[in-house]
């Protein structure tokens, strides 16, 4: 208070102690807050120095968020086509088991003594062939019996012999048929005609089956070229002794063993679905499928009559049949495993993008995505649509089932191993982020942080400052009392 006058000492001590107290105060809050910038005016430089440092720090952490989560979106797609993977190979695995399988049904009939006609057939159809039958004949058509001739009544006929002797007129006609081609011959003058003029005219014909000569007898002869064909005479004029003679009747006999197991085996229209055999004299049929396949002409105790009222069942192969079951239902796996690898609302194996931001400012991301966007199903990878058990019949198909299901399996392979160069890029920025924010926390530090050890010996020295000053006060004090004592 003005009213109140202090000595110099006094004075001076109290100016030291409250010096002494200030700092006491500026070095209790640096030990209480760690810090020994704690707002601009301590040091306004190392203040927003450290404030630009901590608030980018800040930034990094809130992408370090991001990040962790696309590290976990990467590894639920990687869950989702690592568990694709094993599918596709036991898919693999299903394919070669019926491959491999050759448990095919088989049945053995009996070839009949007698009693078929040409009408007589094997027919085979339903299911392992398809709805159109496809029949062999049981029996073939020879004609072992001598090709037909005619020839004229008259004997010791030369080429010389003209036509008027065999009794023909000018004018007249005669006419050659093989039941297909028909020849003319017109005779113009009979008395200088002769019979190598009527033979030239006839085996000039070339599409004509019929050939004319003069035998050994001196006979007028017309002989069927082949033992397919009759022959038929007329026109106008005649010849004695020549007649129309009709071709030998056709002879069915039935097929041997072999000649049947070959015709079967080499049908292209059964399609490599039937294998027939020689079983000891009997025709052994094999059913290269998976459906049931019916034989028409074949009694109930197996034997052979060629009848179509007669039918024999031969089952198909249910182990290549179950199998289609197998695989059509791991091919579902397939579609449900990619509809389930999402996380946090995000799906990479149906084709979402996924788009992760390495720095504050923006301009460093990665955006992860499917070839071209698309979903990772069973379409998409090519493997077959749902399988039918027809698919299982032919060895050849199953091979081609199994190219297109190795494709699948690459492209899948392909796709976890760009994935995983994702994922190990967003963990390396992520550890670089978290490298990054500890760096900058660390110079933010730096400059707004107290030395809690040097804090702490200053604390000590100004604890000792004041009572040394408390006591240089107390000795002022004392002087200022010893006038007092003058004074009583």
């Amino acid at each position: 208070m003005a009213d109140i006058s202090l000595s110099k000492a006094v004075r001076a001590n109290l100016l030291s102690l409250k010096g002494t107290a200030d700092m006491m105060a500026t070095t209790q809050n640096r030990l209480a807050t760690g810090n020994k910038v704690n707002s601009a005016l301590d040091n306004p430089s190392n203040w927003f120095t450290a404030k630009g440092l901590t608030n980018r720090a800040s930034d990094l952490g809130a992408l370090i968020d991001s990040m962790a989560n696309g590290i976990q979106t990467l590894e639920a797609a990687d869950n989702g086509l690592s568990a694709m993977t094993k599918t596709l190979e036991s898919m693999q695995s299903t394919l070669r088991q019926a491959r491999q399988d050759k448990s095919f049904q088989t049945a053995s009939y009996t070839l009949p003594a007698s009693g078929l006609t040409n009408t007589s057939t094997l027919s085979f159809d339903a299911g392992a062939v398809g709805d159109t039958p496809v029949s062999i004949n049981l029996t073939s058509q020879t004609n072992t019996a001598t090709a037909v001739s005619t020839a004229s009544t008259a004997t010791g006929l030369t080429g010389a012999t003209t036509l008027d002797t065999l009794g023909l007129a000018d004018g007249e006609t005669i006419t050659v048929s093989d039941g297909t081609e028909t020849h003319t011959y017109t005779i113009t003058t009979a008395a200088t005609e002769d019979l190598d003029d009527l033979i030239a005219g006839i085996n000039g014909e070339t599409d004509l089956d019929v050939t004319a000569s003069i035998n050994a007898d001196g006979q007028f002869v017309l002989t069927a070229d082949n033992n397919e064909v009759g022959i038929t005479v007329g026109g106008t004029g005649s010849i004695a002794g020549l007649a129309t003679q009709a071709a030998p009747a056709a002879i069915y006999v039935a097929k041997t063993l072999d000649e049947l197991v070959s015709e079967i085996n080499s049908n292209t229209s059964l399609d490599g679905k039937i294998r027939a055999s020689n079983d000891n004299g009997k025709l052994r049929l094999e059913n290269q499928s998976t459906q049931k396949l019916n034989v028409d002409g074949v009694t109930s105790a197996g034997v052979i009559d060629g009848s179509t009222a007669d039918v024999s069942t031969i089952a198909g192969n249910s182990v290549r049949a179950g199998l289609t079951g197998q695989f059509n239902e791991l091919r579902d796996q397939l579609d449900k495993l990619s509809d389930d690898a999402s996380f946090n609302g995000i799906n990479l194996l149906r084709g979402d993008k996924l788009t992760i931001t390495f720095n504050e400012t923006g301009t460093s991301a990665i955006d992860i995505q499917t070839k071209e966007g698309e979903t990772i199903n069973a379409f998409n990878l090519g493997v077959p649509t749902q399988l039918e058990e027809e698919k299982l019949d032919s060895d050849v198909t199953i091979d081609g089932l199994l190219t297109d299901v190795k494709a699948a399996l690459d492209e899948v392979r392909s796709q976890a191993s760009t994935f995983g160069s994702n994922l190990s890029i967003v963990q390396n920025r992520k550890s670089f982020t978290e490298a990054m924010i500890n760096t900058l926390e660390t110079g933010a530090g730096n400059l707004t942080l107290a030395d809690m050890n040097t804090e702490a010996a200053n604390l000590l020295a100004l604890q000792t400052r004041q009572q040394l000053s408390q006591n240089s006060l107390s000795l002022a004090s004392q002087a200022d009392q010893s006038i007092l004592q003058l004074l009583q």
